[in-house]
């Protein structure tokens, strides 16, 4: 009884070692793909970025209309840009 304890015991633990070395294995690997995620900017992010400025410039253009039309003067768009 004790031989079939200790023979399911030492696989079940041989089990959770590997399990652990492979955690450690992959560890490093896991850490620099966090990393270079973390630096590169992926397409959908880019494309969010630049349709945010987009949106900002024409709602600076509108707003540089509206107000021109208060002050009756030419719109001075050179205010939107950055």
């Amino acid at each position: 009884m004790r031989l079939l304890i200790l023979t399911m015991s030492s696989l079940l633990l041989g089990g959770c070692i590997a399990k652990a070395a492979v955690d450690v294995v992959t560890l490093p690997v896991k850490a620099a793909a966090a990393g270079v995620d973390a630096v590169t900017t992926s397409q959908s992010e880019a494309d969010r970025k630049r349709g945010r400025q987009i949106r900002e410039r024409e709602e600076c253009i509108g707003k540089e209309e509206r107000r021109a039309a208060r002050q009756r003067r030419a719109p001075e768009y050179s205010r939107c840009d950055r």
